[in-house]
């Protein structure tokens, strides 16, 4: 944290953030659960100038996924013959009744995957039950899906079935700024989703509301860049795309990748945690797919129904979108830990609270 470079960046950073009008805050909003654990774990924060202030976004998967989702989830763990696949950090966000860790306990079929092949080769070992794989995700682990659900169709896998909670991005950061509640001036946009979406895919999002949108990279020196090139922007008047990672990150992203997603799945409405539901933000699977599309194979109703509050109190959804720091909520560090998780938040390791909770507190 040493090196001269950060060195640089800080003063690049003191510099533009003297040069921006006013004497206001400078709110900066990173859309990635990965950027979201690293700048707690490397303190950035502490860093910066008084008035720049980072506030983390929607960028967490897990926490995004609908209470209604992990409810029905949580339901079909229950049911005979029926296998939920998830990773990990799905199985401890508590439901409206239970988690699928509890539902586990109690005799329910639930299974840990790494990834969506693994689910795929479960179904493969258990041909005498259906195997739901939780497709949760941005659009970095959608192309996966894709193609375990083109592996299922060509191999005639009927008992591989999947709840697709895959969104975009993008329609998510526009609804924050059309909404207006959370003050935002620049976007540090997330590495990996744009991998795949390209860096020209913030363009539109940058001149219709005139904000900065730099993709960076996870390392200290990266954020730091991505923190200096939205102040340079700001501080000239200027709003436009920049890429500081462009070593992984090219303007068309990646063309295969967005291709199997284009296949599979179609734009649709879904609800996100926080932020409700947001128009043409999810994936669901086309009708030359719709035999692996769990809610109407199973019977199940889609979109599922969403509870009126969240659990106990809990105020993920306001963190989830920048409205409240972890510790505004009254329940964080006291009845919520990572131990005895109230919310999703708090639940996943790319959640702000837990990443509050590890980090930032110290």
């Amino acid at each position: 944290m040493q090196s001269a470079r950060i060195d640089q960046y800080r003063r690049d950073i003191t510099e533009a953030a003297a040069a921006i009008p006013g004497d206001g805050p400078i709110a900066l909003m990173e859309i990635c659960g990965t950027h979201t654990v690293a700048i707690r774990r490397t303190g950035l924060r502490s860093l910066l100038p008084q008035r720049v202030r980072l506030i983390s976004g929607p960028g967490c998967p897990v926490c995004v996924t609908s209470q209604g989702t992990i409810d029905v989830l949580v339901d079909l763990a229950a049911r005979d013959g029926v296998t939920v696949a998830t990773f990990g950090d799905m199985v401890r966000v508590p439901g409206s009744t239970a988690s699928l860790e509890r539902r586990k306990a109690e005799g329910g079929s639930v299974a840990v995957c790494y990834s969506v092949l693994e689910a795929l080769d479960l179904a493969r070992r258990r041909r005498g039950e259906t195997v739901v794989f939780a497709a949760v995700g941005f659009e970095t682990t959608a192309p996966g899906t894709a193609v375990a659900i083109e592996t299922a169709k060509a191999e005639g896998l009927g008992n591989f079935l999947i709840l697709s909670g895959h969104k975009w991005i993008i329609p998510a950061m526009d609804a924050l700024l059309a909404g207006g509640e959370v003050r935002i001036d620049g976007f540090l946009c997330p590495g990996h989703v744009s991998v795949i979406i390209g860096s020209r895919a913030y363009e539109p999002l940058a001149a219709a509301y005139r904000r900065p949108c730099v993709v960076a990279g996870f390392t200290a020196e990266q954020v730091l860049a991505g923190v200096a090139a939205i102040l340079r922007q700001l501080a000239a008047g200027e709003a436009r795309v920049e890429n500081v990672y462009q070593e992984a990150v090219r303007p068309e992203g990646n063309p295969e990748a967005l291709a199997r997603i284009e296949r599979v799945f179609e734009v649709v409405d879904v609800t996100w945690r926080g932020l409700g539901s947001i128009p043409a933000s999810g994936m669901g699977l086309r009708e030359a797919y719709a035999e692996f599309d769990a809610p109407p194979a199973l019977g199940i109703p889609w979109p599922p129904a969403e509870p009126a509050a969240e659990q106990h109190g809990c105020r993920c959804g306001d963190v989830i979108r920048g409205l409240v720091e972890p510790h505004g909520c009254p329940l964080f560090g006291k009845t919520c830990t990572p131990a005895h998780p109230v919310g999703p938040c708090m639940v996943s390791r790319e959640g702000s609270c837990q990443a509050e909770y590890k980090y930032g507190r110290k």
